[in-house]
């Protein structure tokens, strides 16, 4: 886990942490993966940990602390990181049909991202400063 006031490429709406614990308690620890587009437009996907498997094409963007015992993970493409790597991710959930594949389809909610672009000191912390 990180420090308190370490910048992070992820974080996630309390709305969104309290989906999370409630989808935890159905299906065991979960993890995130940005989907890069196609069937499910670009949607943060929510798996169960091991149903989709990552690999050396995925980047670990970090772990959003939900209060459950474990952190929950998110990944990406390490070629649509390579678009994103400017941008701070935050994962949400408004109602609607869920992705797919996604645990939260039946809810009646979706989870989704809203981006903004890194501030300087992010920038800067994470190697993007010339």
């Amino acid at each position: 886990m990180v420090g308190v006031g370490t910048p992070q490429r992820v974080g996630v709406t309390e709305s969104a942490a309290s989906l999370v614990r409630d989808l935890t308690a159905q299906h065991g620890p979960l993890m995130f993966h940005q989907s890069g587009g196609c069937c499910d437009g670009s949607a943060p996907m929510c798996y169960p940990v091991g149903m989709f498997i990552t690999g050396q094409g995925d980047v670990l963007l970090g772990e959003l602390d939900v209060g459950l015992e474990s952190p929950v993970e998110v990944f990406m493409s390490a070629s649509q990181f390579a678009y994103w790597k400017y941008t701070h991710l935050t994962i949400d959930v408004v109602p609607g049909r869920g992705a797919g594949f996604s645990v939260e389809g039946p809810t009646g909610m979706r989870f989704l991202i809203r981006s903004r672009m890194l501030d300087d000191a992010e920038l800067e912390y994470f190697g993007l400063r010339g």
